[in-house]
């Protein structure tokens, strides 16, 4: 009886990191989809938008490799690649909320997108900076969500998925 509660005990664990990679490389993969369909639609992202979609570019890839890699990979190298994901989203959650902060005017943002943008030498050329460039700005959110800014979606959803790794993380410990 002993013998077989382990080898279920084990086969869950077994099974509990790539399910948590898989999850994260969906989750991260639909949320990266979703952006560029709002992309599409005219919602333009700032500087800091950008910023915050790295983790995903970076993340989502790693979490594929884990989920289909993981069940073949030594156990030491399945925990630093759940680490390593951990982290990367845990980056992601930074972002997210270092925007949300520009957002809700807690801090001040980059110079580049926070409308605080140097005076030009001369009226003509302002007129053709006025030509030339278009600013997304950092510190305006372009669509809130049940009263939340995409920003701080991201930084709670960077959050989940920096957990779930952690969960992936720990099964591979056992």
């Amino acid at each position: 009886m002993l013998d077989a509660d382990r080898s279920a005990s084990t086969r869950t664990v077994h099974l509990a990191a790539p399910v948590a990679a898989a999850t994260v490389a969906l989750v991260g993969a639909a949320t990266i989809a979703a952006v560029w369909v709002l992309q599409a639609r005219g919602y333009n992202p700032c500087e800091l938008c950008l910023k915050e979609r790295v983790p995903f570019y970076v993340g989502v890839p790693l979490a594929a490799g884990l989920a289909l890699l993981g069940p073949r990979l030594p156990r030491s190298a399945a925990r630093a690649g759940f680490a390593a994901l951990a982290l990367v989203f845990a980056v992601g959650v930074a972002l997210g909320a270092y925007h949300a902060g520009v957002e809700w005017k807690l801090w001040a943002g980059p110079t580049g997108c926070s409308g605080a943008a140097a005076a030009p030498a001369a009226v003509a050329d302002f007129l053709k900076q006025l030509d030339s460039v278009t600013v997304v700005r950092c510190d305006e959110a372009a669509l809130q969500v049940l009263g939340l800014s995409l920003a701080a979606w991201n930084a709670l959803l960077s959050a989940g998925l920096a957990g779930t790794a952690a969960l992936g993380w720990r099964s591979t410990g056992r």
